[in-house]
């Protein structure tokens, strides 16, 4: 009897125990359920810079429609096929679910933080105003992609069928809140000092970036209303990026690689390799960034591959050894994309401080001594008839087309909307293109998933920007 009264205690003991740490028990303690805003902030950043960088055929083209690099074995997107492996989908999708609304949802956590003291208070600000800027610069990704998208409705998460709005109205839009930006950053407080992945929270460069960004939207503006592009730049450019500034991330390897390992060297794949549309530009010139850019060919030549044709990886050049490395940084922007923004504001007449050849003198020499090259190669270089800007061939867009393209190399989405603002360098036509005129696309077509989730948005989005067709110019695309 005493044995059974003592297991009774025993268990009403274990029974009530379990019943007042019930709650502990059913708590992960490693998953919270409330995540900090900086750290979904730095989540943001990663799956950005991520997309940006990557060569996943499934995400990330921009590479070969800027035609630097072009496939292998299997060459269908370098022929601009987006819709076997529904491309557009996959970037609506990185950048709206990964980036925008991480980014969005940082800035409502931090808005929600209880912060006492004028240094916290204006902290706070800071890294609001911040998670502003890099959600310009992904909504403009966006709009340089696809034309009209949703953007005022987009990240309610209750609203499945998003409006989309007027592509120039978003850049007005973006202006004004990068005028907010400009505005309310305080240079004499932090913000998300190493939490901040790309600028350790340095307020100063973020704002410079802000700046830049300006400029960046004014310069795309310039055909289409050149009142607003001139008045946005020259508001902008004196305190934007200065020589050797530069917004990027840098991996640090092991889980955290650059995206280009993991598609170049840790699939075992042999995908990918330089085009012969930027090989043979760069031979012609005797280009000092090419060991920086490519690999010799048996020792002896840089040789690229056929833009959109079946290529044989081992009989030709292939990337250089350190873009592959896990540790490659990934640039968002630098004072290099700054430069020829302002060399062509100069050449539209624009007050900029400076001449077109000035700054296009700093644009190719910062690329090329942003890579490796010396002080050396930058003179012997720009003295070149067919590189310096008084004697190179062709008009100012072609000069300016043709050596932002060059220096915008790992930088695909960039250098391919450079192409299609200014029409240079001229791009090698492809053996089965999938574009209606065989020329190089004009944009994404509109997501699959939007034509039968978001129909009657997407009708009316494609009949205002004149048809979802690949060879449909945005509206800032007017040449």
């Amino acid at each position: 009897m005493k044995n059974i009264l003592l297991v009774l205690i025993l268990l009403s003991g274990i029974m009530i125990s379990c019943t007042k740490n019930f709650e502990d028990l059913n708590t992960d303690k490693k998953h919270p359920v409330a995540v900090p805003g900086n750290f979904v902030f730095a989540n943001a950043e990663v799956a950005l810079v991520d997309q940006i960088a990557s060569t996943n055929v499934n995400l990330n083209i921009w590479k070969l429609w800027a035609q630097h690099w072009t496939e292998c074995t299997y060459p269908d997107e370098a022929n601009y096929d987006i819709y076997n492996r529904s491309i557009p989908d996959g970037n609506f999708r990185v950048y709206y679910r990964d980036v925008l609304a991480d980014l969005n949802e940082a800035a409502r956590i931090i808005g929600e933080e209880v912060v006492v003291g004028d240094q916290a208070t204006a902290e706070k600000q800071n890294r609001i105003l911040i998670t502003k800027i890099l959600m310009v610069y992904a909504y403009q990704e966006l709009v340089d992609m696809f034309g009209d998208i949703p953007y005022t409705e987009s990240l309610n998460i209750d609203n499945l069928s998003p409006v989309y709005d007027d592509a120039f109205g978003i850049y007005q839009d973006m202006l004004a809140t990068l005028d907010e930006v400009t505005g309310g950053l305080d240079e004499n407080y932090g913000s998300f000092g190493s939490d901040d992945l790309i600028l350790g929270g340095d307020v100063a460069m973020w704002k410079k970036f802000a700046y830049s960004l300006k400029v960046k939207l004014g310069i795309n503006l310039a055909d289409f209303n050149s009142d607003l592009a001139k008045s946005t730049i020259e508001g902008a450019y004196d305190k934007g990026f200065v020589p050797g500034d530069v917004v990027h991330l840098v991996y640090v390897g092991g889980a955290n690689a650059n995206p280009l390992y993991e598609d170049l060297i840790q699939s075992g794949r042999h995908d990918f390799v330089p085009a012969n549309t930027l090989i043979d530009k760069m031979n012609a010139l005797e280009d000092p960034r090419r060991p920086f850019y490519f690999t010799l060919y048996n020792d002896s030549a840089y040789i690229g591959g056929v833009c959109g044709d079946l290529n044989a990886w081992g009989q030709l050049s292939h990337i250089a050894d350190p873009i592959k490395e896990p540790t490659f940084p990934q640039i968002l922007m630098d004072y290099t994309e700054f430069a020829f923004y302002l060399a062509e504001a100069a050449a539209r007449g624009y007050s900029v401080g400076n001449t077109a050849d000035f700054y296009y003198n700093y644009g190719v020499g910062s690329s090329i001594v942003s890579w490796g090259g010396t002080e050396a190669d930058v003179i012997a270089y720009l003295s070149r008839p067919d590189v310096n800007y008084a004697s190179a061939p062709g008009d100012w867009k072609e000069k300016i087309g043709t050596q932002a393209w060059i220096a915008y190399y790992t930088r695909g989405f960039t250098a391919y909307t450079s192409y299609r603002r200014l029409d240079f360098p001229t791009l090698n036509q492809v053996p089965v293109p999938e574009t209606d005129d065989g020329l190089v696309p004009k944009r994404f077509t509109y997501p699959t998933a939007e034509q039968t989730l978001n129909s009657t948005n997407w009708e009316s989005a494609s009949s205002a920007i004149g048809g979802d067709n690949m060879t449909t110019r945005l509206f800032w695309d007017k040449n």
